[in-house]
């Protein structure tokens, strides 16, 4: 390609651009991650736009459109497919903003995309409930206005246009560290605008240079803009709302932007609303994510749920230098307090009540899921959370952590560990992460994590962390006395003859994980008098020496019973190291219902 005189811009050149901007900015996103203190200093800004421009990305290698115009087009719905978090959403709508002002334009002129990028930086304003000047929109608006003063004073070459908006671009994103507070404190540039001039140096040496350039070296941010941030002021330097989830989903319909605004605008803090009249997609922080989603519900069909934890993003992003960051999935059962004071991550799994979806322990709580279960005339299901959202999390936290490893539900009937497997060999992240098989389910997956959690903090690496899982995991064993055969037999897990039988013989069931991570029957209770009493002396049976392990208990919205379980085998089990009861969640509860009991035992002195 010329390096002057570019008079126009067809769907390949622009391709071929925009794949040499995205390529800058995905090899930002480490850097992108680390100076993102605004809105909240979560530390995912690069990682949200990475994604977001991976999903436009795989498009543009998918369709070869030389119609500029047919091209922006498919741009825009991959950016609205793939957007994540404020900055991602934010550029997508400017996409959009781009493709609408561009549909019947199959050769794009200096003046064509000046007015397209205008339009792309109004789109971008207008998707903001409440804009903050000092972020992406300022520098997008700067370039934009750039562009139509050299169009005003003649402007008709494509590398002179560029390179003038690209200066224009990296002044407006130096000042953005003096426009807002938190950016000044930290002593860095706005995260989102500074992937948005990672994009543009890209595009920008490409129709300069005709190159693809990604190396380390060139994707550096320009000098000037790789402001350093300062330990000591950088996670108190957020505007945080302290909403706790960063909220996102996609709502296809007739859709009456002003009133779905107005219904989610006091429901959370930084409302992003991007796409058009028949699809959006919506970000907010918010503190109840299923709100969230059942107010978009009003508004038409609601797909791509997600809800990230930023409180915990924080606190990984504070506290992760040096540490293996560990990961699960919800399928784990440990109390709340220990999983945030281990610094334990985890991904939700997908709840199912026939068309109605949830995200497990996010927008379903526990006491909310045995409700449902026992109302609802649909048997619950649940499904492996899709490999993206490990993929997402696990590159938010290489950019804090030394490594990371990701414990997860049994993978004998479950596909969740093939899932973190899958994303963890694509992460493409400069630590190790490496998927483990827990073959365990509920609280005995969960002691396994907090293990991990417990070598991690002790500041083992992944290898030594993964080496010690193999003897963890064995001597981690789990048993559940179901609350009731009816739920199993609902799910297709047990046959009705056995029911039947059971009924007939009047046995409760003790369900065991086993060494290869089947789950199975381990034995029986033969009559329902004193079962409690019963169940933890069978458990005492099996259970070997107390001293050197830890005990956990777990109820379905059971905690009387679960209290007595626990006093029962402390007492044919002292000298245990650790006792505690905690709520059981999806993993078992779906199959033995409310009244469920487990209890999960592990050696630690070997």
């Amino acid at each position: 390609m010329a390096t002057a005189g570019i008079a126009y811009l067809d769907g390949q050149r622009l391709a071929r651009g925009l794949l040499a901007g995205i390529a800058r900015v995905a090899a930002d996103a480490e850097h992108l991650n680390r100076i993102n203190v605004f809105p909240v200093p979560d530390g995912d800004t690069g990682t949200n736009l990475a994604v977001m421009l991976g999903s436009v990305r795989a498009a543009l290698l998918r369709h070869q459109e030389r119609h500029a115009g047919k091209l922006l087009e498919i741009v825009a719905d991959a950016a609205l497919d793939g957007a994540r978090g404020n900055s991602g959403a934010i550029l997508a709508q400017f996409f959009h903003g781009v493709c609408d002002a561009s549909q019947d334009q199959r050769l794009l002129t200096t003046r064509h995309f000046a007015a397209a990028v205008e339009l792309g930086a109004s789109y971008a304003q207008d998707a903001l409930s409440e804009p903050r000047e000092g972020t992406i929109l300022t520098v997008v608006r700067d370039f934009a206005a750039e562009l139509g003063q050299q169009i005003a004073a003649g402007g008709q070459d494509f590398a002179a246009l560029l390179d003038a908006g690209l200066a224009r671009a990296q002044r407006s994103l130096a000042a953005t560290t003096q426009q807002l507070e938190a950016l000044r404190k930290a002593g860095v540039v706005d995260a989102g605008a500074q992937g948005f001039v990672d994009l543009l140096q890209g595009i920008t040496d490409f129709v300069r240079h005709g190159s693809l350039r990604t190396d380390s070296e060139n994707a550096a941010p320009a000098q000037g803009q790789a402001h350093q941030a300062q330990e000591a002021s950088f996670f108190d330097a957020g505007d945080n709302s302290g909403h706790r989830w960063c909220t996102e989903c996609l709502v296809t319909g007739d859709l009456d932007r002003r009133r779905l605004r107005g219904a989610l605008a006091g429901l959370g803090s930084s409302l992003v609303i991007a796409g058009g009249t028949r699809r959006a997609r919506i970000h907010i922080h918010a503190d109840d994510p299923e709100e969230v989603f059942r107010a978009a519900a009003r508004f038409g069909a609601v797909s791509a749920k997600k809800a990230d934890d930023m409180q915990a993003q924080q606190v990984a992003a504070r506290s992760g230098a040096g540490i293996v960051a560990v990961v699960t999935d919800s399928a784990a059962d440990l109390p709340e307090e220990l999983l945030t004071s281990m610094d334990i991550h985890t991904v939700p799994v997908r709840i199912h009540f026939g068309a109605q979806s949830y995200l497990d322990k996010v927008s379903l709580d526990t006491s909310e899921f045995y409700r449902l279960m026992a109302e609802s005339d649909a048997h619950p299901t649940t499904s492996q959370p899709p490999p993206g959202d490990f993929r997402r999390l696990y590159q938010i936290l290489a950019s804090h952590h030394a490594g990371i490893v990701s414990i997860h539900v049994t993978g004998w009937g479950s596909g969740t560990f093939q899932a973190a497997q899958s994303a963890a060999a694509r992460a493409a992240t400069r630590t190790p992460v490496l998927a483990v098989d827990s073959r365990n389910a509920s609280i005995g997956q969960g002691l396994v994590a907090l293990r991990a959690a417990e070598l991690a903090a002790a500041g083992h690496s992944v290898e030594e962390i993964t080496l010690a899982l193999e003897g963890i995991v064995a001597n981690t064993r789990t048993w559940a006395l179901l609350g009731s055969l009816e739920h199993a037999v609902r799910g297709g897990r047990v046959p009705p003859s056995k029911r039947v039988i059971a009924r007939l013989l009047r046995l409760e069931p003790i369900l065991a994980t086993f060494p290869d991570g089947r789950i199975g029957t381990a034995g029986a209770l033969l009559g329902h008098r004193r079962r409690i009493a019963r169940f933890a002396r069978w458990i005492a049976k099996h259970a070997g020496p107390p001293v050197g392990q830890r005990l956990a208990v777990g109820h379905a919205n059971a905690p009387e019973a679960a209290a007595e379980l626990l006093a029962e085998l402390q007492a044919r089990l002292p000298g245990l190291e650790q006792a505690f009861v905690t709520e059981i969640g999806t993993a078992l509860g779906v199959h033995g219902g409310p009244g469920t009991l487990v209890v999960a035992l592990q050696r630690l002195d070997t």
